[in-house]
């Protein structure tokens, strides 16, 4: 089967590699429909020494960690409402030696990478979103067990934001949603979603105001740089700002030992791979269990831009959206 594998020098190459045909214990056997290619795949790409302790590579070297598909063979001990079904797959959940990259006509992955889908959706649609959805699940797990009672998000707009969105108001969660534009703003709240602020010049002192009243101590920070540094006077003491992305690039971010200490802030780094709803087997499979009910809502699809073949793999790696919409790879 056609697959794209990463060479010695982290390039991206399309080779022939044996098609899978029997199912590992645990494992399950997907043909794939698609797989989106997330910003994490490019930057892992480049920073191999990231990529060696985040996303392993696996069996024959093939890259790839979201994609949805049609499960055609389940290995002992799954349960058997996985057989036949169609999944979106986040492979780097569960990682194992037997285990296949999602750039590939036919994969094997551990049953606890996939998320079974309803049967009323598209599968394409979720090509790219199991990351993002269990990225806001693990996260709003993580700060209720620590006491928050609220969230800022600053890349609002992203996949993950929305995510986040959907599950804090199905938890009656306060949570504030940080973007870049009016545009932005105005699809958020055309989902329903209230407190989304513009980060124009002005938007602390509403940030300010509004996180006061709301209580939201928790920062999912996907930006880091510049914006961190000008919202971190404007939040209520005793907050923590988690780390997770970095959109803001390798713009410092910057603050003063006088407001941290007055703060009394915290300063985390929060991770998929480290969290108890990851690490732990139960938690991981409840969580899958419980998105399973809700993937349907439409803030859960992935933001699909062009689509591409295997062999134009150069051009979709430099594919770019204005509007952050994702290559997707078409098996």
């Amino acid at each position: 089967m056609k697959a794209i594998c990463v060479t010695p020098s982290r390039g991206l190459e399309v080779r022939e590699i044996p098609t899978p045909t029997v199912s590992e214990p645990g494992h399950v056997l997907v043909d794939m429909d698609a797989s989106a290619i997330n910003h994490g795949d490019k930057t892992f790409l480049k920073m191999p020494t990231v990529a060696g302790s985040a996303l392993t590579v696996g069996r024959h070297e093939v890259w790839g960690a979201s994609g949805s598909g049609k499960v055609v063979a389940v290995g002992a001990g799954v349960p058997k409402e996985y057989a036949g079904k169609h999944v979106a797959i986040y492979r780097s959940l569960s990682r194992t030696p037997e285990s296949v990259g999602l750039w590939c006509e036919r994969v094997q992955v551990p049953f606890v990478s996939c998320l079974i889908l309803s049967d009323h959706v598209r599968p394409r649609d979720y090509c790219g979103s199991l990351v993002n959805v269990i990225t806001a699940y693990a996260f709003l797990e993580e700060i209720a067990e620590a006491g928050h009672k609220g969230v800022i998000v600053t890349a609002g707009n992203s996949a993950t934001g929305y995510a986040m969105a959907s599950l804090a108001r199905r938890r009656k969660l306060p949570a504030i949603f940080l973007v870049r534009n009016e545009v932005a703003r105005e699809a958020l709240c055309r989902l329903g979603v209230e407190d989304v602020i513009v980060t124009n010049e002005g938007f602390t002192d509403t940030l300010s105001t509004l996180s006061a009243e709301r209580g939201t101590t928790a920062v999912f920070d996907g930006v880091g740089g510049d914006l961190l540094g000008r919202i971190v006077p404007n939040l209520p003491v005793n907050s923590t700002i988690y780390f997770y992305g970095f959109l803001g690039g390798f713009t410092p971010f910057s603050i003063q030992s006088q407001i941290f200490m007055m703060k009394n802030l915290t300063l985390r780094r929060f991770s998929n791979f480290d969290s108890r709803t990851v690490k732990e087997h139960d938690k991981l499979v409840s969580a899958l269990k419980a998105l399973e009910g809700v993937i349907d809502d439409p803030m859960f699809t992935t933001k699909m831009g062009q689509a591409f073949s295997y062999d134009q793999i150069e051009q979709a790696m430099a594919y770019e959206s204005r509007e952050g919409a994702k290559a997707v790879l078409v098996a």
